[in-house]
């Protein structure tokens, strides 16, 4: 019988691990050695700039962000925390995005804050208003404990004010810190605070003159040429970025922020400039970003890539959050390619964790995945130990076999061949992945599949199967069948050199794809009379 482990263990473990979100969590315990000042919570923070849709690149934030929150939380024993996810939807559209209709109308409202522009999809209230809630819609589903804070809501309420008189006091300090990073003609107009035009509504670029720090009055020049005397406080300007970045991080009390690598010097700008206003650099890991198929920076108003639905369309919410979790520091390419082996690998890290010890368990992604959606610690975790009865590499061979008008009905008559009571209910998490594979197949296999035609060596092989199978006992074992698969392989008379080869053959010529299943187990699933079928198709092109 296992024994229970006990929270000291739990702690020690988690403090010696080489587990990424517990080394980032080691930071903030090194920055509060002994908590932070009167028991309050340790908050982190994730920011979206609501400009276009969100995508995964905005979700890896929040997920990778809770996954050392959570880390945090276990190696202090249950120490508090907070996460903010932040909207910076008072920044001003600078382009209109290629992914969204409407474009002749936010075309008319360039320069305006994403929180005044109409919704093009017209749900919202604001462009804001649609892309905000996108973003706290999946954020929702995947269960993370956050609490969401817009930008447009702590300015025009008077929230940010006291800070906002602050950055005009230091006004003069940020200048000196922004001015030597830009180039001449930007320092010539560049202003730490950016007014709002009290006559076209747009975020103004232009040189401003601080009045009355104290009371936060401002002196510019409209668009209109005119010079106009206002407060900034209330929602009637914003913050630079770099300086509005900062500005939160000391209103809020920011302890941790993640960034991507393309913010580096943003982050050293920001980190400066909160020094200026009193405040501290909050810890912070730079990750490397996301590439399309083609290498490319993922971008919102590109929509390149993969979107949130097109992953969960294909795959599961586990497996994204398992394919996000490596290597936070190094580049990875997202696009619908890597989907299946990510959902193959995480129910096979899955499995495995409640069989670890407990400092694999801590190394192991799903123990970090079932903490953020705010399951049990460990094998403790729901679903350790779990298994797929059909992987969903073998589904989509099974899928792929039987066409694009393949049906859910269909699949599941076939899993008969292999699953105990294979019906939908009794397998639930099987059943999601049915209809994944039928929209993978759909969607990308069968539309350029194309089974090629055997040679003289590999129809003589295939032959040999089919003899096999012709004489192979009722009910025999996946395992059995692999056998003999094997023996064909490797029998000199074919002349494969080595069984690789035999394999490729099979797939390329039965299956239509360069890899595959196990084959013993895709002739059980698919049955034995159906596999002679696709052997006999196949020697009819040679």
């Amino acid at each position: 019988m296992t024994q229970p482990i006990s929270p000291t263990d739990v702690i020690k473990t988690a403090r010696e691990s080489k587990a990424w979100p517990f080394q980032e969590a080691m930071r903030l315990v090194k920055r509060y050695p002994d908590g932070k000042p009167d028991g309050a919570p340790m908050i982190f923070e994730t920011g979206y700039g609501p400009s276009g849709l969100p995508h995964i690149g905005t979700f890896q934030e929040v997920l990778r962000t809770t996954l050392i929150r959570r880390a945090y939380e276990t190696l202090t024993g249950g120490a508090p925390t907070r996460l903010i996810a932040f909207s910076d939807d008072m920044d001003g559209l600078r382009k209109v995005p290629d992914n969204v209709p409407n474009q002749a109308m936010l075309t008319e409202h360039l320069g305006k804050p994403l929180s005044r522009i109409p919704d093009p999809f017209g749900e919202f209230g604001s462009f804001a208003a649609h892309n905000n809630a996108k973003l706290r819609e999946f954020l929702d589903r995947f269960g993370f404990e956050y609490e969401f804070v817009s930008s447009t809501d702590r300015y025009t309420s008077g929230a940010f004010d006291e800070a906002l008189k602050n950055v005009l006091r230091c006004n003069a300090a940020i200048l000196d810190i922004m001015l030597p990073t830009l180039r001449a003609e930007r320092a010539a107009t560049y202003s730490p605070i950016l007014p709002v035009s009290p006559t076209s509504g747009a975020v103004l670029q232009v040189p401003v003159e601080i009045v009355d720090a104290d009371a936060g009055i401002i002196r510019f020049q409209d668009v209109t040429a005119e010079t106009v005397e206002q407060t900034a406080l209330g929602g009637q300007a914003k913050l630079q970025w770099k300086v509005d970045w900062a500005m939160r991080w000391v209103a809020l009390g920011v302890d941790y922020e993640m960034y991507g690598k393309d913010l580096t010097d943003s982050g050293v700008q920001s980190g400066k400039i909160a020094q200026v206003l009193g405040g501290r650099k909050p810890e912070g890991l730079i990750y490397e970003l996301f590439l399309d198929e083609n290498g490319e920076k993922i971008s919102k108003s590109k929509g390149n890539g993969l979107t949130i639905e097109e992953w969960l369309r294909y795959g599961s919410e586990e497996s994204l959050g398992f394919y996000i979790f490596p290597n936070p520091k190094s580049a990875k390419q997202l696009h619908v390619g890597v989907v299946p082996r990510a959902v193959d690998e995480y129910w096979q890290f899955r499995e495995r964790l409640s069989e670890q010890p407990l400092d694999k368990q801590m190394g192991n992604p799903v123990w970090h995945l079932a903490r953020a959606n705010g399951g049990g610690d460990g094998a403790a975790a729901p679903g350790a130990g779990d298994s797929l009865p059909v992987t969903y590499g073998l589904l989509l061979n099974l899928v792929g076999v039987l066409g694009a008008d393949a049906t859910r009905e269909q699949v599941w008559s076939y899993l008969g061949n292999y699953v105990a009571n294979a019906d939908p209910s009794a397998h639930p998490e099987l059943d999601v992945l049915v209809t994944s594979a039928l929209a993978y197949n759909r969607d990308f296999v069968a539309p350029t599949l194309v089974k090629r035609a055997p040679t003289e060596i590999e129809a003589a092989a295939l032959a040999a199967l089919d003899a096999e199978l012709a004489g192979v006992p009722e009910g025999i074992s996946a395992e059995d069948l692999q056998t003999r698969v094997y023996e064909i392989g490797k029998d000199e008379a074919y002349g494969f050199e080595n069984l690789r080869d035999w394999f490729r053959a099979l797939y390329e010529t039965l299956l239509g794809s360069s890899q595959g299943p196990r084959m013993g187990s895709f002739i059980v699933l698919y049955g034995i009379e159906n596999t002679r079928r696709l052997i006999a198709e196949a020697l009819a092109k040679a």
